[in-house]
Parts: C-alpha cells; structure tokens; sequence
C-alpha cells in the first residue's frame, strides 16, 4: 500500500515504522533481503506487503502465497514456528517446486509474526551461500525481536482498519555504501571509460544503469537503445536461458558468476557479474571461445550459452507441466523417461514403491526386465542404496562404480553402468519409493545437478502417489463395475440378444452405466438399462444400488418398477441422479411396454427394415422427487423387430447435437440389416468409437424376437403377480 501515511495516533504502527524494523533486521542480521508478509483478513492468503534487496520482478511468483501451499513463509505461519533453509539441497528436499524454480544456492528464513494466539504475518530473510549451515544465535535472537516489534504493528493495523498490503509490494532503496556528488560521478565514468574491455552497470531489477564506449561497441548496439533496458531483452543473440539465469544466480546467491556468449557471427564474450545489494557490476571481455578459462575469483562460473543448460531447464519445467496430467504410474513411468533421462543425460531409470515391507519396481525404461526381476521386491531390512534413501530421505550420488563399492562392499556391478544417482521420492514428509537414475559414463554430480535432480525427485513423488491412488481407486471402480453387471444374460427361448459394454476414454474409464436382461416367466421379459451420474467409485456402487432394485421390482408394470427405484434413491440421498428406462416384452403378445426416468429414447427397427425413434411420456430422473410419476407406453414388437437400449455415451460427442445423433443411430440401424444381433452391437460399438472421442461410457442392449415353439409349461416367476396391461399411454 505505498503512499500510506503513519497514523498520529497510534504512533510506532504505521508502514514508515514496519520498513524500518525490517530494514535493521535485514541489516544486523547480514541478510541481503528480506521480506514481509501479511496475512489477508480471511485468513487464506499471505501478502507480499514489503521487500527489500530483490526486485519485484524475481519475487512476484511469490507476491500471493495460499496459506495452504507448501512454502517455507506458509509453513512457518500454518505451524507457529520458525522455518530454516540452509542449503539448495535442503531446499529441493523440502520444497521441490520452488528449488525448481529457483537453482541458485542461498539460504533462507521464514519465522511468524504473531501476538498471542492470533497469527498475523510471516517474516522472510535471504542470505548468500556463504552462509554457515545454521543460524547462529545472535541471529535467531534478532529475528525473534523484529517479529516481537512487527506483531502489534500488524495488530493495530488491522484493528484500525489499515491496508499494509497493497496491490504491490514497497520496496526498500537499497543501503549504498556511499553516495557521489556530480564531479565524482563524472571521474568515476572517466575511470571506467578508460579501463580495457567493457563494463556496465545493472540495477537489481536487470536494467542498464550505466555502460561505457567500449562495451556498447562490444554488444554491438548504441548506449541511448541500452540505458533502462535489460540486456537478454534488448539484444536478440543474448536471448537464452544463460543470460537471464545467471542474472538471477547472481541477485540470489550474492556471489560472482559468469557466462559467455557468441555475438553473431563469431565474437564471443565473456560477461562477469559482481552482485551487491544496489545492483551488478558487469564486466565484458572478448574471449576466443566459449571454452575460456575464468578468472579464480568466480565462485560460481556457468557454462557456456550452448544447448545443454537449456535444454535440461526445458525438460524440466516441461516435465512439471506433464506431471499434472499424468493420471495412472504406467504414465508417470512414461512422462519421466521422456523427460528426465534427455535432461540429465542419463541412460537408465527404474521407479520403486514400498510396499509391504518391501522396495517393489513399478516401472522402468533403459534396462532389461530380466535384471529388474533380480532387484524386485528387495525387503526394506537390506542394505542397499536404493533402500538407503527411501528409509532416510537423503539422496545418494555415485560417480563411479568405486564409488559405489566404497559405500555398499557388496556391491555387484550387474548393469554396465558407470555411475548412479539414488533419490528419494518424499511427499508430505512421507516416503513414497526410490529413483534411480543410472549413466553410462562417470559423472561429477555438480551441487546444483544434485539439488535439481532432488528437487525433480519431489515433483516425481508427487505425481507417482497420486497416480496410485488413482490406480487404487480404478482399480476398486472396476471390481464393483465387474461384480455389479451382469456376467451373462439368460438365454430366452424366442429372443435373440446380445449387449455390449465400453469404457469412456482416457482417464474417465469408470461409470454407473448399467443394463440388464431379466426372465420374468417363460413368455415374459424385462429389460433395462441406466446410466448413474459421474465417473468414480460412488457412481459404480449406487449403480449396483439401482440394478439391485429394479430386479427386485421386476414384473410388476414399468411404471411402478421405476417409481419404487426412484423413491429407494431419494431415501439414499445419494446426490446423484440417474436416467433408466424399463420395458416390459410380451413374447406371445409381441409387444412392449416402456417406461423412462429421463433416459435417452429407444430405438425399434421393424421387420421391414424402417427405423423409429419412439418418443416416450416423459418421467423425471431418478432420485430428485419420491413422488414423481412414470407414464408408460405400448409399442408392437412382433418377430424379426429390433429394439434398441443404449446409454448417452453411445450418441454424445463434442459440437454434436444429441437429436441429430439419435437420428444418425436410428439410420445406421435402418442400413445394417442382415446382421446377428452381436455383429449389429460390434457394429454400432465400433462406429462409436471412430467417429468422435468418447468422455462417457457405452452401454448397448440389442432385442430381437424371432418365432419359435414356446413351451407354456410352468416355470417359476421373478417378483410379485403381473396385473393386466392398460394399452396406449397411462
């Protein structure tokens, strides 16, 4: 909320008051920046209300942060305590998204600011990688005193009805260490026009503050089209990944770094960046290659601007795109093969789960199934790397078999690799399984690889526990689906019949839809099927639910049959609803009785070939009111006629008017005459599926009665007595 004034009246809680706490924290504790947070008035949101040391540009991804999410400012807030960083490997652990995001070394902070009970903001502090491995007590001394001082400010802010959070974060000037009057600034740009090669000066956000002759001359552009410009913006051949991420490293991890880069045609250059707090110092050296040795000062060189750097962030980042669609572990197994291995330029991986005491593989890519059989199933009690990481979360990298050996004495070389990256897959402080990652040279494992492949392990965990669950969960749907439907329909002397059932496409391959064949008495035959809202397990069981009580109705006229299942799901207050369609068949009479809660209309195709779409009364879906009624309808059925039950996912599609499709089906029925019963269902099946993908299920059940010697002897009936027929609609 820039531009808010202190308020008189409550002295010490205003913006003025808050930056400056945060600014002496940032300065004592020798942080580079610092941010603070404030939490929304629901409750469900922290804030960006202040930053200093960063640009806005770096920090806006995290200028709003979902209480919820897995963050380190989030945590510290959610659980009332503070939350340490101390490394980029630590911070790809815990928090795979954002080292993802971010792989450059530093250390971090987040502690809450609260008063009491009540919990009104978090506080965040940067510092290089130089930083100890802990915080030292002086620091957390500090740290705990401005969020003491920030609490009531936050408090009595609130209380008063003040927004210190605005639409944009205030952002502190930074702290120079000295300030030049205009002779001084002329000498010092005399000075640095007079210095071999090229410099300039960049502002934290990444813009041109200052360069000279020479490096204009060196980037090939005029000083008026660079000042206020960021380089990889203003000049196309720096346009890369390269250039922008080690301007990044170096806002991030404080410490020098550097790339080269090739100005078309042959002019390469090697640019070194020396970070503060004000900015980067850039200094532009012509070099003869990429390959040109740095200076010993660098801490933190990057490689050449060449495709390989680019080409892993690539991977990755689409890797973390893909994985939010991957819906089964055969796809996750998939999707990271794809990805990972060109990324990293591995060779081989494997996939484990822990499962029942035991590390099982669940997928692999690049090794023989023959040798995966050998290491499946390994007990979590054995002492092998894979285990080794799964039990204590902390990632294993050997860059040579000796390496290995080294480690784990009993080691066997069995895969002709030459060196192997063992991850952890974690996920909400819970393992999941392993990763191996294997190469078929020896490799170095650089820091920065180490913390990007763990944090892709996070992201990998993430996917594969969600992906069983999904597993889990079809595989339960299906089962029921399985048990629910009818393995066989009775064989009825006069009847020739034949159903088919198709799940819908891609990750939507559970459904309610259901249909059923049931012998009332040796010259009388029900026949149904429905369709329950929705794709997951409660639609497959209140499937089972409907068919259960449309059998036990059966016989009695169809009108009552689906008002007695309709009053049955409104007592379940099940929250989903569901077509059906029940027809009572007279083989002696040849006839029909239909009665439909919703459900899409039959179609009857007469001996002569002529199709109908018979346009039934109309009755309310099933399961919204228990005293809705069902209208019933006669229609002719005699020898040879076809009668056609099916679901909507046989006619649906995408920019298709379900009308016109009915009609489609009702010509489609009219040309294939000549056909059994199942070649009339495979036909009508396959036609679904060629001519637009399917998102629901298929249920079919084709009727045809044909003339034959009825036995009219006694035989046992389903349900209670049939009362005689009123003709016509009722």
């Amino acid at each position: 909320m820039s531009g808010t004034a202190t308020d008189p009246r409550s002295p010490g809680s205003g913006p003025d008051a808050v930056d400056c706490v945060l600014d002496r924290c940032t300065r004592e504790t020798g942080a580079y920046a610092g941010a603070l947070y404030v939490l929304s008035p629901d409750g469900q949101v922290l804030q960006l209300a202040v930053l200093s040391g960063i640009s806005r540009r770096i920090a806006s991804p995290w200028a709003r942060v979902p209480l919820q999410a897995a963050s380190p400012v989030s945590d510290a807030v959610r659980q009332g305590a503070l939350v340490w960083i101390g490394s980029q490997e630590e911070l790809a652990r815990r928090y795979p998204q954002l080292a993802l995001v971010l792989p450059h070394p530093f250390a971090m902070v987040a502690a809450p600011i609260s008063t009491g009970a009540r919990t009104w903001g978090g506080l965040v502090l940067h510092w290089s990688s130089a930083h100890p491995d802990a915080l030292s007590p002086q620091e957390r001394a500090l740290i705990t005193d401005a969020c003491r001082r920030l609490g009531p400010m936050l408090r009595r802010a609130a209380d008063s009805g003040r927004v210190l959070a605005g639409p944009e974060p205030r952002i502190l000037s930074p702290a120079r260490k000295r300030a030049a009057g205009p002779a001084e600034a002329q000498a010092a740009a005399d000075f640095a026009e007079r210095l071999p090669s090229g410099c300039c000066a960049l502002d934290p956000d990444g813009r041109i503050t200052f360069l000279t002759t020479a490096a204009a001359e060196l980037l090939g552009a005029g000083i008026p089209d660079l000042l206020g410009a960021r380089p990889w913006e203003a000049l196309a051949w720096l346009d890369n990944p390269v250039a922008e991420d080690r301007y990044r490293a170096a806002v991030l991890s404080r410490r020098p770094t550097s790339f080269t880069a090739r100005r078309p045609p042959d002019q390469w250059l090697s640019f070194h960046l020396y970070p503060d707090a004000s900015g980067i110092s850039v200094r532009i050296v012509p070099t003869s290659s990429a390959d040109a040795v740095l200076p010993p000062r660098l801490l933190h060189p990057a490689p050449a601007a060449e495709p390989g750097r680019a080409t892993a962030l690539y991977h990755l980042m689409h890797l973390a795109a893909t994985l939010t669609e991957a819906v089964g572990v055969q796809d996750v197994v998939d999707r990271v093969a794809d990805q990972v291995l060109p990324a990293f330029g591995a060779q081989a991986l494997a996939l484990m789960a822990a499962e029942e005491g035991r590390l099982r593989i669940i997928g692999f890519h690049g090794y023989s199934a023959a040798l995966m059989d050998r290491f499946d199933a390994v007990p979590l009690t054995s002492d092998t790397p894979a285990v080794h990481v799964l039990t204590t979360g902390v990632p294993s990298f050997f860059g040579t078999f000796g390496d290995l050996r080294t480690a784990y004495p009993p080691a066997v070389l069995q895969d002709d690799m030459a060196a192997w990256a063992f991850l952890p897959l974690i996920t909400s402080g819970r393992p999941v399984g392993s990763l191996v990652l294997a190469y078929d040279r020896p490799r170095a494992f650089p820091a920065e690889e180490r913390a990007v492949l763990t944090s892709t392990a996070g992201l990998i965990a993430q996917a594969l526990d969600r992906a069983r669950l999904y597993d889990a969960t079809q595989q339960l749907s299906h089962d029921l689906q399985a048990g629910l439907l009818p393995r066989t329909l009775p064989r009825v002397p006069g009847l020739d019949v034949a159903a088919r059932y198709l799940p819908a496409g891609y990750g939507m391959d559970v459904g309610g839809d259901f249909y059923d064949l049931i012998r009332l008495d040796e010259t009388t035959v029900a026949a149904t099927i429905g369709d329950v809202q929705g794709h997951n397990v409660q639609a497959a069981t209140l499937m089972g639910q409907v068919r259960t009580a449309v059998h036990a109705s059966a016989g009695a006229p169809p009108g009552e049959v689906l008002a007695r299942t309709n009053r049955l799901l409104t007592d379940l207050d099940a929250g989903l609803f569901t077509s059906c369609l029940y027809a009572d068949l007279d083989l002696v009479g040849h006839s029909a009785c239909l009665a439909t809660a919703g459900h899409p209309p039959p179609v009857l195709r007469r001996p002569d070939g002529r199709t109908e779409i018979l346009k039934l009364p109309p009755g309310l879906l099933l399961g919204i009111d228990p005293a809705a009624d069902y209208p019933t309808m006669d229609v002719p059925l005699p020898p040879g006629a076809v009668l056609v039950l099916y679901t909507d996912g046989l006619v649906e599609a995408p920019g298709t008017d379900i009308e016109d499709a009915i009609t489609a089906l009702a010509g489609r029925l009219a040309h294939e005459r000549n056909q059994s019963m199942d070649a009339l269902a495979d036909t009508l099946i396959t036609h679904a599926q060629h001519t637009a993908p399917r998102s629901d299920d298929v249920a079919l059940l084709l009727i045809s009665p044909h003339v034959v010697g009825l036995q009219l002897s006694p035989a046992r009936r389903v349900g209670p007595p049939r009362p005689p027929r009123t003709p016509g609609p009722s």
